[in-house]
């Protein structure tokens, strides 16, 4: 029976609905109680952040399975050294802290759909000799500022007109406005549409909002476009003009507009359209973009709104307890970000080019954390 009991992760909520982006540091402790002196090989903890894609289409010779990997991010820390002989810890609970900064540079934010995921997660992992490894693990959610950083245009404006062939004669013609190209989860989206049906057949103006993912492997793609809100408007007789408008609300759990991830991304847009029996329908589209709650009024390169004021992921540690363990036998290292056991000096490698990061941390913790 392992003697090790109750092995925890927790971390510290850092911004408004527990998210975190680029610069942010996130401080973490890994919790668990030895039942009698236990000698470990190591202790570890990583940050990580990877996208994997997966579908399979067609039948029985002809099935084939798509996939595809990236990682976008990996740090590690050895909380206890690992080595060949071991370290011996007290019987007892003990509380390991540590933290992680997330690096500058384009990383996608956190997603989950039918053919694929984009995850950011915290692992601590115990190694005993001989024994199976004992882990614990968080999945974090990261949105990412440089995928959101745009600038609102208001408004747009789109037209189109078709000549009736086949079953109708004459022809129709439409204009549409939106009032912006920016949107969040809750906001407020006008969209006016003018018609002048110069045709013989009724038509019927309408809305909506459309949400497109596309998973890639290779040189394989899936697509998932469906309407996230619809709206059919009146009836507009031949050899008339009319002005349909409507507006309707962002659904608050749509997913938000993803575009530097190379194997998964989602966009939106807002078509209007008329609805003609025997015809192909006329359509306007205007491409959306939904952020986050406080993006949509971002310059480029500015900063997200609904984070703290001065330097941007400034953490706090006031909420951690000091360490439950003896540190008399188990001096601190001054390079590691835990506490308690001696840990390998640290070593930093980054490549900013291809977007993968491999890191340890350096940073020696704050007083009383």
């Amino acid at each position: 029976m392992s003697p090790i009991k109750d092995l925890g992760l927790v971390y510290e909520a850092l911004n408004a609905g527990d998210t975190f982006s680029q610069g942010d540091t996130i401080a973490a402790m890994v919790t668990f109680t030895l039942t009698k002196e236990t000698k470990l090989k190591g202790l570890s903890v990583k940050l990580k952040g990877d996208a994997d894609v997966h579908w399979s289409e067609g039948t029985g010779d002809k099935r084939r399975s798509h996939s595809a990997h990236r990682t976008y991010l990996k740090l590690k820390d050895n909380l206890v050294a690992q080595n060949e002989n071991g370290t011996v810890l007290p019987k007892g609970d003990h509380q390991l802290k540590f933290r992680f900064t997330f690096p500058q540079g384009e990383m996608p934010s956190s997603f989950r759909g039918l053919h694929g995921k984009i995850c950011y997660i915290l692992v601590a992992k115990v190694s005993r000799s001989w024994r199976m490894p004992s882990s614990v693990q968080k999945e974090l959610n990261f949105v990412s500022k440089s995928s959101h950083t745009v600038q609102a245009i208001h408004p747009q404006s789109g037209s189109v007109d078709k000549k009736m062939s086949g079953f109708a004669d004459g022809q129709v013609e439409m204009s549409a406005t939106v009032n912006t190209n920016v949107c969040s989860p809750g906001d407020t989206v006008s969209v006016v549409a003018q018609i002048r049906n110069s045709s013989s057949k009724q038509t019927k103006t309408k809305f909506s909002l459309q949400q497109k993912i596309v998973y890639r492997a290779n040189a394989s793609t899936k697509v998932n476009d469906q309407s996230l809100w619809k709206m059919v408007g009146e009836t507009i007789e031949p050899n008339s003009a009319e002005t349909a408008s409507c507006q309707f609300t962002v659904p608050a759990d749509v997913t938000h507009t993803l575009q530097d991830c190379e194997i998964i991304s989602v966009s939106h847009y807002l078509k209007v359209y008329l609805d003609i029996s025997f015809a192909i329908d006329p359509k306007v589209e205007f491409p959306l973009v939904v952020v986050p709650s406080g993006f949509a009024n971002l310059q480029p390169g500015g900063a997200p709104g609904p984070y703290p004021s001065g330097p941007f992921g400034a953490p706090s540690y006031s909420d951690f307890p000091p360490p439950a363990y003896p540190v008399g036998p188990y001096p601190a290292p001054a390079g590691s970000g835990a506490y308690g056991y001696s840990a390998p000096d640290p070593t930093q490698h980054a490549n900013m080019s291809s977007g993968y990061y491999n890191q340890e941390p350096q940073q020696a913790p704050p007083e009383g954390f």
